[in-house]
């Protein structure tokens, strides 16, 4: 097979075969309907003039036999009834003869004997008996002399007949041969055409598709060098082009991509590095700040007033806060880098554990912390009890005047993972700030009515995202504020 023919689209191959197919099967077609066509006429041939043909021919012969008999009879009992049944004969006799002048009339010289012979005979025997001619036997035998070319004419009427029947028949077991010929071609080429489409389709369409499927399968499996390329049908081999540039374009991105990880790889160790150095070097001269700024206030706060307190209370809470805060961007800073490793866990044992974390707040509050039965997931243990630690605080922090309810849910979804809550009876988040609320540095208080630096929120959608789950405010629950998110159960380990 030529690379031309090769390569010709699918939708030509099924033309191509189509219109074969068509045209073998109207030659087919024509054919079966040539011969039942035949098949009807020859059918037709002996029932509608051939078989009535040869009933009237019966009927002739009858009429013959019948004045033959009637005419004796008179001439031998002069009882006008057998006159009477031997006019009836001879009407039968005119009647008989015109069916078989309309019914054969390609046959009128075989008929024109019939009954010119009869007509002799009637004339010149049974009439005369008719007549009152005394019967004799010069004249019976005259009479029989005249009967025998009558009779050897309507013998020779049967037999053509006969004949014709014959053949009448053989035609149509010939036709029937046929049109069980041109039905059993027709359905060979809808057999054949069948397979030719089935070939086409398993050649050109299901072999390619699945050479280009494994060859994709291959690429998706990370074998980038391997080039896609089918050469047939002219639809997949353009395809499996526009595939392959697709897989060297992600091949040029995926290099660069991978410089890029490089150098953001070094430039994020850098940076945590800068921010381990930068911590310390930030940390110490705040801590001498507030210290010395404390001393100033414990050994001179005789001689100053009180302007100078307050100002010295502004430094010391702002050194304070100025720690806080360095100490809140480390740990943001830490999620996903140190201490990262996933394992399977109880999701009690955090949970617990940001509970102690929290027991002096909590015995402060009043607070009612409850609980569902804690699942097992794929968790890291430090970042899972940052994150109880850091919503239930906040629960307990923007509390009302009741006192505070918590209650710690988990349900596992549809998919497997596991789904968590985190619901309070506290002040409650509007819903036009659902989103904003997990920036960082993001307040929606001042910083008199609510402490904190805003990293919170912001720390917990860092850990739920580093263990590949998602987190969202319940907009829909109320009072309070309820904070879902995700983690994989552990059957996805």
């Amino acid at each position: 097979m030529s690379d031309r023919l090769r390569t010709l689209p699918v939708g030509r191959w099924f033309l191509f075969a189509s219109i074969v197919g068509a045209l073998v099967l109207v030659a087919g077609t024509a054919a079966t309907l040539n011969s039942l066509h035949q098949l009807d006429n020859a059918r037709d041939d002996i029932i509608n003039v051939i078989d009535p043909a040869t009933m009237r021919t019966l009927d002739l012969t009858l009429a013959l036999s019948m004045q033959e008999g009637s005419a004796r009879t008179f001439a031998l009992t002069q009882d006008p009834q057998f006159a009477d049944n031997y006019r009836r004969a001879v009407a039968a006799e005119e009647v008989a003869l015109r069916e078989l002048n309309r019914l054969v009339p390609d046959d009128r010289t075989g008929l024109q004997e019939i009954a010119r012979t009869a007509l002799t005979w009637r004339t010149e025997y049974a009439e005369k008996l008719i007549a009152g001619a005394p019967p004799n036997t010069v004249l019976a035998r005259h009479g029989a002399e005249r009967m025998s070319p009558a009779r050897e004419a309507l013998s020779r009427e049967r037999t053509t007949l006969e004949r014709r029947h014959a053949a009448a028949k053989i035609a149509i077991e010939d036709r029937a041969r046929e049109v069980y010929l041109a039905i059993g071609v027709v359905l060979a080429v809808i057999i054949a055409l069948l397979v030719i489409l089935g070939l086409i389709v398993r050649n050109f369409v299901i072999r390619p598709i699945s050479e280009l499927a494994r060859q994709v399968d291959g690429v998706a499996k990370g074998d980038f060098d391997r080039t896609i390329h089918v050469d047939r049908p002219a639809e997949l081999e353009t395809l499996s082009g526009h595939i392959d540039g697709m897989r060297r374009e992600i091949v040029q991105q995926l290099q660069l991509s991978e410089g890029q990880a490089t150098e953001l790889r070094r430039s994020n160790s850098d940076l945590e590095q800068f921010a381990y150095v930068a911590s310390h070097d930030l940390q110490e001269p705040l801590r001498k700040v507030a210290s010395f700024t404390q001393l100033l206030e414990q050994r001179y706060g005789e001689q100053l007033d009180e302007r100078a307190k307050q100002y010295i209370t502004f430094t010391v809470d702002g050194a304070k806060r100025m720690q806080l805060l360095i100490n809140d961007l480390l740990d943001f800073s830490r999620v996903g880098r140190m201490g990262g490793e996933i394992t399977t866990l109880d999701s009690a044992v955090p949970l617990r554990a940001a509970l102690h974390n929290l027991e002096a707040q909590i015995d402060h509050t009043d607070a009612v912390i409850t609980h569902d039965p804690m699942p097992k997931v794929r968790g890291n243990r430090t970042h899972l009890t940052q994150l109880f630690q850091n919503l239930i605080g906040n629960a307990l922090k923007f509390r009302t005047d009741a006192t505070p309810a918590v209650h710690i849910g988990a349900r596992q979804t549809d998919d497997g993972t596991w789904e968590f809550s985190c619901a309070d009876n506290g002040i409650g988040i509007d819903a036009k700030y659902a989103e904003r609320i997990f920036i960082i540095f993001q307040r929606l208080h001042p910083r008199e009515a609510y402490p904190g630096t805003g990293i919170g929120l912001a720390l917990c959608r860092k850990i739920v995202e580093n263990h590949g789950g998602t987190i969202w405010v319940d907009t829909s629950a109320s009072p309070g504020t309820t904070v879902r998110w995700t983690l994989r159960g552990a059957d996805d380990a």
